[in-house]
């Protein structure tokens, strides 16, 4: 029996077990090599501030784009901080307090491609 799947303490995807770490499985907190030289930055933190933040500020059942964290964190330069606001959306869905939404409906945030929103869950 293979263990459960566990979430990239970075990107905010699930991952499954791996015969390679297999010794030290419990000790395993991100899903690559490239997740774990990234980590999760100052930067990334304050995006997942921001985005819990705006939700703060909206009605019960309202939805936040992650870019909107990204323009308010990055100023001028936010379009680089996309990919980064939607891995902090990916966390904080992991946290179990809030959903990723595509069209309204409730979509794995692991395998979501496309436009995303964020919101509480109910």
């Amino acid at each position: 029996m293979t263990p459960p799947d566990r979430i990239c303490v970075s990107c905010g995807r699930a991952f499954s077990w791996r015969k390679a770490w297999a010794r030290d499985w419990d000790q395993v907190r991100y899903c690559s090599s490239a997740c774990r030289k990234r980590g999760v930055t100052t930067t990334d933190a304050a995006l997942e501030a921001t985005l819990v933040d705006l939700l703060a500020q909206g009605s019960a059942g309202s939805t936040v784009c992650p870019s909107e964290a990204a323009r308010i964190v990055g100023g001028e330069d936010w379009q680089k901080l996309q990919e980064p606001a939607r891995r902090a959306a990916r966390r904080l869905v992991a946290t179990g307090t809030f959903e990723l939404t595509q069209g309204g409906r409730v979509v794995d945030p692991s395998t979501a491609r496309g436009p995303l929103r964020l919101r509480r869950t109910s």
